[in-house]
């Protein structure tokens, strides 16, 4: 079976200004929620924990709570 980009999470790098795409792919998992983020809507991630989130409220909650 042939899978595109879409189909496959991308690997990111998160600077304190943006990320750098690694390994191409449409979305990124959001590490709290687990929910595929679009990396046109990526708003939102950690530099230090190196993960994205797909909220405002999980980025807060994962820095809160430290799940």
């Amino acid at each position: 079976m042939l899978m595109n980009s879409s189909d496959t999470p991308a690997t990111l790098v998160y600077g304190p200004n943006g990320f750098r795409v690694i390994r191409p792919g449409h979305f990124v998992a959001c590490a709290v929620s687990g929910a595929p983020v679009p990396l046109e809507e990526l708003r939102y991630w950690s530099v230090d924990l190196q993960e994205a989130y797909a909220s405002a409220e999980l980025a807060t909650k994962r820095a809160t709570d430290g799940l």
